[in-house]
């Protein structure tokens, strides 16, 4: 019955600032960009492998709860190739990276980082 995600829906407290954290600092590429002047909202979507990211942006959006643990999403995770070159990549874009760590099932290395908005973001390293 379901087969793959589909996208992953991300509200932003400020729109500029998310757009450029994820389509230059991160590099997603954009599908479509549209502002939706009866919510005075603009919708982004961006292109991650076969997933689409959408970027929402809200009139003064709730603060995400997060820690401790709030129940629903608790954070995104990219697969990449290599965790060191990817953090490599992200401090010289002045992102605050911390350190890795080794999954203790899979013997696979991970860290988190955060968007613009505290939202967190795994990295873990494929094969």
């Amino acid at each position: 019955m379901f087969t793959q995600l589909h996208h992953i829906a991300i509200i932003c407290s400020n729109y500029e600032r998310s757009k450029h954290f994820y389509t230059h600092v991160l590099q997603l590429p954009i599908i479509h960009e549209q502002y939706r002047a009866d919510k005075r909202s603009y919708k982004l979507d961006l292109q991650i492998g076969d997933l689409q990211l959408e970027l929402f942006s809200f009139e003064n959006p709730p603060k995400r709860q997060s820690y401790p643990e709030a129940c629903g999403l608790r954070h995104l995770a990219f697969a990449v190739d290599c965790i060191e070159e990817t953090i490599a990549y992200l401090q010289a874009n002045h992102i605050e990276v911390e350190p890795i760590r080794i999954d203790p099932i899979t013997g696979k290395k991970f860290t988190f980082f955060q968007d613009p908005d505290q939202l967190p973001i795994e990295l873990y390293e494929k094969e």
